[in-house]
Parts: structure tokens; C-alpha cells; sequence
């Protein structure tokens, strides 16, 4: 019996709410807008990894990002970051809308890798009471927090392998440009040598 309480206990502060795991292309100068519709004491956390499918084009990964009210007012407005995890409750009903902005920076293609947890309010009296359930619940929470983490590493690794990619092509170009320059160097200093001793000769 002490069981049962503490689980309705659980249940009565706990959302149960599915978690979406979304991919997009984020286009230079673009943003994205998307939104949910929540009741007052409703909970919802947002989570994101900025990353780059292209080779050669790793580098400024940061974006905007911001969420506004029923009321258009931001829960959050966050500048120049490249992943966040963003919680909040609802104190209205009605649609609250979050963004991600590309539009302050260079011409490059981001990905965004993001999850939406949606947390229900649920009162005690309306909590299941079947311990079971509540078991497969939280189990369902834990394995939608392993996804999310695969997620992020697979959006890290690959974001990870472009800027190794990148950085080992500019270096080998950089060692050919050096190579030219030396062959170049050793070709002018031939023919110099060449044309002077053949001055000296007419002299």
C-alpha cells in the first residue's frame, strides 16, 4: 500500500507525454517554427544538436533558438549556441511556439537533431493505480531518454568526422601548396645559376 502512494505521489508531479526525435535541414538564412499546444501546468523540455552532413563545411555550428507563449512573450530566447536542453511549465493554455534561426551567419547548411518531451499534468485521483503501469511508464521515460542520447552521439560523431575531414584536406593542400612552392623555388634557383654562369662565360 505504501507502494501505491508514493507511486500516485509520482504520478501526480510526472508527465506522461511520448518524446519526438525529429531531424531537419536548417538552409542558410532560414528558420524553422514549430509548435504545441499545452494546458496551464503542462510541462515541456526541448532538447537539440546542431551538426553538418557536408564535408568541408564544418565550422560555425551555432544558431538561435526561442520559445514564445500563447501570449507572445519568450520562455526563452537563446543566441549563438549549437545545443541546448530547455524546460518549462505552462502558465497559459493555448500554443506555444518554438524556433530555430540560421539567419545571422554565413552561407552554410546546418542539421538539427531535436526531441520534444511533452509532460501532462496528471492530478492524484486521475493517476493510474495499477503498479504495473506505472512501472511500464517510467520504463517507456527511460528508454525515449536513451534514444534521445543515441541521437546526440550520432549528430556529434558525424559532426566530429566532418571537422577531422575538413582539417586533414586543408592540410593536405597546404602540404602540396608547400611542395609547389619548394619545386618552384628549386627550378627558378636552377635557372638562375644557369644564366648566370652563362654570363660569365660571354664576359
Amino acid at each position: 500500500m505504501h507502494f501505491l502512494t508514493a507511486a500516485k505521489l509520482l504520478l501526480s508531479a510526472s508527465l506522461f507525454g511520448a518524446a519526438a526525435a525529429h531531424n531537419i535541414v536548417l538552409p542558410a538564412h532560414g528558420r524553422e517554427c514549430f509548435h504545441e499546444n499545452l494546458h496551464r501546468d503542462d510541462k515541456m523540455t526541448v532538447t537539440f544538436q546542431v551538426g553538418d552532413r557536408e564535408f568541408g563545411s564544418a565550422g560555425n555550428l551555432d544558431i538561435d533558438f526561442w520559445i514564445t507563449n500563447p501570449l507572445n512573450q519568450y520562455e526563452t530566447f537563446e543566441k549563438s549556441i549549437s545545443n541546448g536542453d530547455f524546460s518549462f511549465e505552462a502558465k497559459h493554455d493555448g500554443k506555444y511556439v518554438y524556433c530555430f534561426g540560421n539567419e545571422h551567419w554565413g552561407a552554410n547548411t546546418k542539421e538539427v537533431s531535436f526531441n520534444v518531451h511533452g509532460i501532462v499534468y496528471v492530478s492524484e485521483a486521475d493517476a493510474p493505480q495499477d503498479p504495473l503501469e506505472v512501472e511500464v511508464r517510467k520504463l517507456s521515460e527511460m528508454l525515449e531518454m536513451v534514444k534521445d542520447e543515441q541521437s546526440y552521439i550520432v549528430v556529434r560523431e558525424r559532426t566530429h568526422r566532418n571537422t577531422a575531414e575538413s582539417t586533414n584536406a586543408r592540410v593536405k593542400w597546404w602540404n602540396l601548396f608547400i611542395v609547389g612552392v619548394v619545386v618552384g623555388e628549386s627550378l627558378f634557383q636552377v635557372w638562375w645559376l644557369r644564366r648566370f654562369f652563362e654570363v660569365k662565360r660571354v664576359i
